[in-house]
């Protein structure tokens, strides 16, 4: 499940928890959405790392097929 998924699902369980006046459901809704955030970020890292990797791939094929 996607961070924004499991933040939108947080946010719902937090207000279903306020309504019916249940903490437990409160702080499992705010559970979901730090999750959430982990899973973004997380997400977030991943990408920098593969565009890194890739533009040190692709300097590291230009400098191979260059003639001298």
């Amino acid at each position: 499940m996607s961070g924004t998924v499991d933040k939108a699902k947080g946010r719902i369980k937090e207000a279903a928890g306020a309504l019916a006046d249940d903490d437990s459901l409160r702080d499992e809704g705010k559970l979901d959405q730090a999750i959430g955030k982990v899973k973004d970020a997380a997400e977030k890292v991943a990408d920098k790392v593969k565009d890194t990797a890739e533009a040190a791939a692709d300097k590291l094929r230009d400098a191979v097929t260059r003639k001298p």
